[in-house]
């Protein structure tokens, strides 16, 4: 029989580990800044009652440098299971009034074992990040942890769903953590960095803000690392139940399927007016996507980052798809070496967890010249062919106007492995721009034209006959020309066809992307 001392003493500890520090620093550290203590974003995050802590006694065992002292509750870490909409998902929090959650060698175990025991259930890991980075008292026992961490995001890469929210500042070995995960969600009063500004100023006597160095806004706009910004904590933890909706639970399972009374049969009779007839007349490529998919919905991501490529994730007929779409509103829609990053990122991802990809497909071309070729263009645009070429999920294209080039080979084409493609009727298929191509074929005729009658109707004669998506049609390089208002009945259809598709591949150990 436990005795009553023994039971009480349990609770005691609990509640001491529970409550944490008092409410002055608490005001101090996050409500007077706007964010929420470790175990109200839990709450947030997860539906009511369904977290399940464990190792929640775990503490440091250090006793160097004064650290026999120090007591660090949960070692600054909170871990457990819950669930988002009745699916089951792990979660970490840091405590950043523990210690300023540093990443000691018992917070990366509690860690790194909460992964595990994700990977073999098969649940998504999401983790809440508020860290001063590895803590410097500990010597190598963190960075053995951080190691160990790393490895567990490779490995589980592509097992389950990895998400990483960062709240407040995370510096130093930390950051690299969110960078191996699948998505990352900030505040835009929160950063991330290797080096804080106190580091950059004493390595290279240069002085630096947060928001400069390492600061949300400046990740979701330049690096491209954030995939969601939002202003309060609150808005982060329901666009991360919405995401997390969205995806399967491992790799070994589908999408949530979210039946709807959107007809499936709904036309959108708008879509036949939205593109300019002119292909170079740029127009914005939501007004093709939203009215397509179940209910407008349209879950964007990264949407300040790169803008000529737009990705995200859509329901039809209740069924996740991954979006991927040029914006001829930015650019041109032309694809450029961060488009292409971010889409082949999103290609990707979306193979790994059985998502079909519907291209939506307007680009004249690569973005040529200098400052492309001296960033790598040739290997780094070459991840986007690469990542539709390597991905056997259904994949459905729709070429709304321009197809021109390598832009057409790479945005989901036939040639590269798509198993159903349409045009719009005003679609242009051509290897190169077709007054380009024009100019060259008939170069000799086009001297001799009297006016520009003549040479007008050279043009025309061109496009006619070897532009329109009637030739494309005709060599079977495409699968048919729709109505744009047909556009969400046929990709219903489609999906509905791939269902169950299985494609048998080489054997081999993994591909080389070209990073």
């Amino acid at each position: 029989m436990v005795s009553l001392d023994a039971i009480e003493e349990l609770k005691r500890k609990r509640k001491e580990i529970i409550d944490g520090v008092g409410l002055e620093q608490k005001n101090r550290l996050f409500y007077d800044k706007g964010m929420l203590a470790p175990r109200e974003r839990i709450d947030k995050l997860l539906d009511p009652g369904t977290f399940f802590e464990l190792d929640m006694f775990a503490t440091h065992h250090c006793r160097d440098f004064r650290m026999e002292k120090r007591k660090i509750p949960g070692d600054g870490v909170i871990t457990g299971f819950g669930q988002i909409s009745g699916r089951k998902v792990a979660v970490f929090a840091q405590d950043f009034s523990a210690m300023g959650g540093t990443y000691g060698e018992m917070h990366g175990r509690k860690i790194c074992a909460l992964m595990d025991t994700a990977a073999e259930v098969g649940a998504p890991i999401i983790g809440i990040c508020h860290s001063g980075g590895l803590r410097l008292h500990e010597t190598l026992g963190p960075m053995e942890m951080f190691g160990q961490l790393f490895k567990r995001n490779s490995i589980y890469s592509g097992v389950v769903p990895q998400i990483s929210i960062i709240l407040g500042v995370v510096a130093g070995g930390q950051a690299y953590s969110p960078g191996l995960t699948d998505f990352i969600l900030m505040t835009k009063s929160s950063a991330i960095y290797i080096a804080g500004p106190a580091f950059v100023k004493a390595q290279t006597g240069r002085e630096i803000s947060d928001e400069e160095l390492g600061g949300a806004v400046m990740h979701a706009r330049v690096s491209g690392l954030v995939d969601i910004l939002r202003d309060t904590e609150e808005e982060i933890f329901q666009e991360t139940r919405e995401l997390v909706e969205f995806l399967p639970l491992n790799c070994n399972e589908s999408a949530p399927y979210f039946p709807n009374d959107d007809d499936p049969e709904r036309c959108e009779d708008n879509l036949n007016s939205v593109a300019p007839e002119q292909s170079q007349k740029p127009f914005d490529m939501h007004k093709v996507i939203n009215p397509i998919f179940d209910k407008n919905g349209f879950f964007e991501l990264k949407p300040d980052f790169a803008k000529n490529m737009i990705v995200g994730f859509a329901r039809l007929s209740g069924h996740v798809v991954g979006v991927v779409a040029n914006q001829s509103n930015y650019l041109g829609g032309v694809i450029d070496i961060k488009a292409a990053e971010k889409a082949a990122r999103f290609v990707r991802f979306c193979d790994a967890f059985n998502i079909p990809i519907v291209t939506f497909q307007d680009s004249p071309a690569y973005l040529i010249g200098k400052e492309m070729e001296h960033g790598g263009m040739i290997y780094k645009g070459a991840k986007l062919l690469h990542a539709y070429a390597e991905a056997t999920v259904p994949k459905i294209t729709v070429i709304i106007r321009k197809a021109y080039a390598g832009a057409y080979i790479a945005m989901g084409s036939q040639y590269i492995g798509a198993d159903l493609v349409y045009a719009w009727p005003g679609a242009e298929i051509s290897s190169v721009a077709p007054k380009t191509a024009a100019s060259i074929l008939f170069k000799k005729e086009l001297a001799e034209a009297k006016d520009e009658k003549g040479i007008e109707a050279l043009y025309q004669n061109y496009y006619e006959n070897y532009i329109q998506p009637f030739r494309a049609a005709s060599l079977r390089h495409i699968k048919d020309i729709i109505e744009p208002r047909e556009t969400r009945p046929v990709l219903i259809k489609s999906l509905n066809l791939l269902t169950g598709k299985k494609q048998i591949r080489p054997v081999r150990k993994h591909g080389n992307i070209p990073l």
